[in-house]
C-alpha cells in the first residue's frame, strides 16, 4: 500500500479536500437519528407540535448539508483517483520504455499490458473508493458506538462483542483474500496473453482453418479466470454473511430490550436501533472496501515489480562517437535458455562499409545486430564503437545514432507521412519524400488519392508485405544514422525492387556502416564483406568470390539458390 500512498501524497490537498467535504457529510448522517430521538421524546411524547416542526426543520438542514458534502466529496474523490490513474500509467509508460528486451521478455507483454491497464484500474478504483467509503465508514461506525454509549450505555458489551467478532471476520477476509486476488490478476494475464496471440496471428488462424484449436484455448484459458474469480468472490460472499449476521444479532437484542425499556425513553432506544444499523451498513462497507484493498494491493505489488525492475542494461555516461565497429569474442545466452545464440564472434566493420550477413534460419544473425543498439547487453566479451565500449555509453544517445529496420515493418495507425516521420520527428516534407523515394516507396505513395496523408490502418492493413517494408525502410533512411542494420527487410520485395532499394542506399551521402541481413545471397553478395553464420557462429568472414572458395556454407547456400547453371560458369 506505500506505492498507493505515495501517488496519494502527490496530491494530498486535494484528499483532504475530500476528507473535509466527508467530514461534513458523515456528521450530517449521525446527526440525524439524534434528531429524530429528540422529535419523539420531546415532541411526540409531549405532543407539541413547535418542537416536531423545530427538530423537523433541523433535520432537513443537516441532510442539505450533509449532500452537499457527499456532491464535493464525490468530485474531489474522482478527480483524485482518475489523476493518480493516468500518473501510474504514465510511470509504467515510460518505465516499460527504458527496460531492455531482456526485461520485457521476463515479464512478458500481455502481463504488462494488463497491469497497465487492468492492474491500474483497480488501484484507481481503490483511491475513489477510500475518499468515498473507507474513511466514511470507520467514522461513521465509531461515531454510531459513541452516540449508541451515550443513548444506551448498558449496551456496552454487547458492542465490544459486536466489534471484536466483526474485526476478526474482516481481517481473515483480507489475509484469504489477499492470495487469491493475486492469482485471479495471474490468470487475466494469461487471458490477454491468448487473445493477443489471436489478434496478431488470426490471418494465419484463418489461413489454416485453425479456429476451433484457439477457441479451445481462450475457453480454457476464459475458464481458469472465472474459476479464479470465483475463488476471490466466495472469499467475500463467506465473511459478508457473517458480519451482517453479528450486527442484526445485536439490533435483534436491541429490539428485544425495547419491551422493558421505560416510555420516556423510546426515542433513545429508536435512536440506537438506528445507530445499530448504521453500524451494520458501515461494516459492510469496511468489507467491501476491504476486498478492494486487498485486489489493489495484490495490483500494486504488481505495478510495483515493473516500477522498481531494474534494467539489465546500465547507462553509460559516455557520448556516442562514431567510428569502426567491433567485436571481440562476444558471446550471448538468451535469459532462460542454456544454449548460446553467439559463440566467440569477433569481427570489425569500418565507417563507410557494408557487411552482409547470411545464414540458416536460428544462426545469430538478428541476434548479432540487436547487440549493437544495446537491445541486448552481451553475455561475454566487448562491442566497441570508435574503440569505446558501448556498455559505457549513454543507451539513448547510441541509439539516437542507429537506425534498424525490422524484417517483419511494424506501422503505426496514422498517415503513411506520420509513419515515415518517425525516423526524424523534425525532418520537413520534402526530407520525408527524398526517403520515401530513396527506399523506392514514393511512386506507389504517390499513386494513392491521398499519397502521403493515406491513412494506414492498424499494422498498415491496407497496404501490402511489399510497400510495408519499403516505407519502414523509408523511416529508417529519415533517420540519417551512422549505422544502418537492415535485418532481412527486403523479403517481400522482387528482386529488381531490392537491387533498386540497395543501390539507392549505397548512393546515399554519409560515411555510414550497413550491417545487411538476408536469406538470399544475391541480397548480400555485392556487399563489402560477407559474414557466413551457423549455429551462432561466424564460419567465414569475406567478399563473395573469397567466401566461394573457402566457405563450405556459404558455397552450400550459394549453390542451393544459384542452381547446377553457376557450377557450369564458375568451371567455365
Amino acid at each position: 500500500m506505500k506505492l498507493i500512498a505515495a501517488y496519494i501524497r502527490r496530491h494530498a490537498g486535494m484528499f483532504f479536500t475530500a476528507v473535509f467535504f466527508l467530514a461534513i457529510e458523515t456528521a450530517a448522517d449521525l446527526f440525524q437519528p439524534a434528531m429524530m430521538s429528540y422529535v419523539v421524546d420531546n415532541g411526540v411524547k409531549n405532543q407539541d407540535v413547535g418542537q416536531i416542526f423545530r427538530y423537523g426543520a433541523l433535520m432537513l438542514l443537516i441532510a442539505a448539508f450533509g449532500a452537499v458534502g457527499a456532491v464535493m466529496r464525490n468530485i474531489c474523490a474522482s478527480y483524485t483517483s482518475q489523476t493518480v490513474g493516468r500518473e501510474l500509467r504514465m510511470d509504467l509508460y515510460e518505465k516499460v520504455q527504458s527496460l531492455s528486451f531482456e526485461n520485457i521478455d521476463r515479464l512478458q507483454p500481455s502481463s504488462i499490458v494488463t497491469r497497465i491497464t487492468n492492474d491500474v484500474t483497480q488501484i484507481q478504483r481503490f483511491v475513489n473508493g477510500s475518499m468515498r467509503i473507507m474513511l466514511k465508514a470507520p467514522v461513521t461506525c465509531l461515531g454510531a458506538v459513541c452516540l449508541v454509549v451515550c443513548k444506551t450505555p448498558d449496551q456496552i458489551p454487547m458492542l465490544i462483542v459486536i466489534l471484536v467478532i466483526s474485526g476478526g471476520l474482516i481481517l481473515a477476509n483480507m489475509k484469504i483474500g489477499y492470495r487469491k486476488y493475486g492469482i485471479l490478476q495471474q490468470k487475466l494475464d494469461q487471458l490477454n496473453k491468448v487473445s493477443r496471440e489471436f489478434l496478431f496471428g488470426i490471418r494465419v488462424v484463418k489461413a489454416f482453418r485453425a479456429e476451433k484449436q484457439e477457441e479451445a484455448a481462450f475457453d480454457h484459458a476464459a475458464g481458469e479466470f472465472a474459476d479464479a474469480g470465483v475463488a476471490a468472490a466466495r472469499t467475500g460472499a463467506f465473511f459478508a454473511p457473517l458480519i451482517n449476521l453479528t450486527v442484526n444479532l445485536g439490533i435483534v437484542a436491541l429490539l428485544w430490550m425495547s419491551a422493558i425499556q421505560p416510555p420516556e425513553h423510546i426515542g433513545s432506544l429508536m435512536a440506537s436501533v438506528n445507530y445499530m444499523t448504521q453500524i451494520l451498513f458501515s461494516l459492510a462497507r469496511v468489507s467491501g472496501i476491504m476486498n478492494a484493498a486487498v485486489r489493489a494491493s495484490a495490483s500494486a505489488g504488481r505495478v510495483r515489480e515493473i516500477l522498481e525492475e531494474h534494467p539489465v542494461q546500465e547507462n553509460g555516461k559516455e557520448k556516442f562517437t562514431w567510428g569502426q565497429v567491433a567485436f571481440e569474442e562476444v558471446s550471448f545466452t538468451y535469459a532462460g535458455t542454456s544454449r548460446p545464440a553467439l559463440e566467440h564472434i569477433s569481427f570489425q566493420a569500418d565507417p563507410g562499409e557494408t557487411i552482409g550477413i547470411i545464414g540458416p534460419t536460428g544462426a545469430g544473425k538478428s541476434t548479432l545486430v540487436q547487440l549493437i543498439p544495446r537491445f541486448y547487453d552481451a553475455t561475454s566479451g566487448v562491442i566497441r564503437i570508435g574503440g569505446k565500449d558501448i556498455k559505457q555509453m549513454d543507451a539513448e544517445d547510441l541509439r539516437s545514432q542507429i537506425s534498424l529496420v525490422p524484417q517483419k515493418a511494424l506501422l503505426f495507425s496514422g498517415t503513411i507521412e506520420e509513419n515515415i516521420r518517425w525516423g526524424r520527428e523534425t525532418a520537413s516534407f520534402e526530407e520525408v519524400r527524398e526517403a520515401g523515394k530513396s527506399a523506392w516507396a514514393d511512386d506507389f505513395i504517390m499513386g494513392f488519392p491521398m499519397q502521403y496523408e493515406t491513412v494506414l490502418g492498424q499494422g498498415g492493413v491496407n497496404v501490402s508485405g511489399g510497400q510495408k517494408q519499403r516505407i519502414s525502410i523509408a523511416r529508417g533512411l529519415l533517420r540519417r544514422p551512422g549505422i544502418l542494420i537492415l535485418d532481412d527487410c527486403t523479403s517481400a520485395l522482387d528482386a529488381a525492387t531490392e537491387a533498386g532499394v540497395l543501390e539507392e542506399i549505397r548512393r546515399l551521402p554519409g560515411n555510414r556502416t550497413v550491417f545487411l541481413i538476408s536469406q538470399r545471397i544475391s541480397t548480400v553478395m555485392r556487399a563489402d564483406r560477407i559474414l557466413c553464420m551457423e549455429d551462432g557462429e561466424i564460419k567465414g568472414i569475406g567478399t563473395h568470390k573469397e567466401l566461394l572458395q573457402s566457405c563450405s556454407g556459404y558455397q552450400a547456400i550459394y549453390y542451393s539458390q544459384i542452381g547446377d547453371r553457376a557450377k557450369e560458369e564458375r568451371r567455365e
